[in-house]
């Protein structure tokens, strides 16, 4: 079923229906592995952060159900990052060589990227506890499974509304933050908490559809743009980290040095181009976007 609620149908047991659904999804991708273990991973790891967007948008409800399984779920998805980090940076390295400003850069990207697949394959070839890794995540799931399937909401109409309404208000004051902190200090966190306010409102937005679902669409194609961009901007920090952490691994350094312009000179382009974009994305306040919200569901409710 697609990763969004009916508010015609109870609450409660939308919530469940969804977040069910994408752990049941989780669990079989794990076991099942029908492209391999790793690219398993990738796709579970998607549907713990639809399944943590949902537990926020019910965070007033039952915050302590809220706070206790979405650590759980992020703290599956951490255990198993390592493969899916390795293989992000090769595209990271992949990405960034499209924008070489010279054959020098170019060249040096290049040698860069055949590390990076070495480093990638020596990991997932000496990654001995994946296995047990993904059965730990399993394990972990059927308990998050358990644990929704007795969770009670309210359905009172009035009640949601209210839930809803306050829910997109306190996303809303978080994205906005972020996007003021970017622009007063452009410092890799914000940027880094202004994405995943992306992340959220983009998943909130496909799980409230119904509401109006023109306007839903296109809200969310320019969410996703904004999350795309800011992808590419954190992945970049990530691989800059990674150079600053072990420099012997990139050669020598004229070869690190091309590489951290040409990560600066794009990380520039990038966050100029996604604080353009998230003042589009986030240019109402939390209380003229939740009051809209609230109406919405109101009206598709009835």
């Amino acid at each position: 079923m697609p990763f969004r609620i009916d508010p015609k149908k109870p609450f409660g047991d939308e919530i469940r229906r969804a977040g069910l659904e994408l752990i049941k999804d989780a669990i079989t991708i794990l076991r099942d592995q029908p492209s391999g273990s790793h690219e398993a991973v990738h796709d579970a790891r998607k549907r713990f952060k639809r399944l943590r967007a949902l537990y926020r948008l019910i965070r007033k409800a039952a915050p302590d159900f809220s706070r206790e399984e979405n650590a759980r779920f992020r703290d599956i998805a951490r255990s198993l990052a390592f493969a899916r980090d390795a293989t992000a940076l090769v595209e990271t390295a992949e990405y960034l060589e499209a924008f070489a400003l010279s054959d020098a850069q170019g060249e040096a990207l290049r040698s860069i990227m055949a590390m990076l697949r070495e480093r990638r394959d020596d990991a997932l070839n000496h990654e001995v506890d994946l296995d047990d890794a993904i059965a730990a995540a399993i394990a972990g799931c059927e308990t998050g499974h358990e644990r929704l399937q007795a969770l009670s909401l309210p359905d009172d109409l009035k009640k949601t509304a209210r839930l809803v309404r306050s829910s997109w208000a306190k996303q809303r004051v978080k994205a906005r933050k972020a996007l003021s902190d970017c622009r007063d200090q452009a410092d890799v966190e914000h940027f880094h908490e202004l994405r995943k306010a992306g992340q959220t409102h983009w998943m909130h937005l496909g799980l409230m559809r119904r509401l109006w679902p023109s306007a839903m669409r296109a809200k969310r194609a320019d969410t996703k743009r904004l999350v795309d961009i800011l992808g590419h901007e954190h992945d970049l920090s990530v691989l800059a980290a990674v150079a600053d952490r072990e420099p012997d691994r990139f050669g020598n350094g004229e070869r690190l040095a091309l590489l951290l312009d040409a990560i600066i000179e794009r990380q520039q382009a990038l966050r100029a181009e996604g604080l353009e974009l998230a003042d589009e994305v986030f240019s109402e306040s939390a209380r003229t976007e939740s009051r809209i919200i609230g109406l919405l569901w109101r009206q598709a409710a009835k």
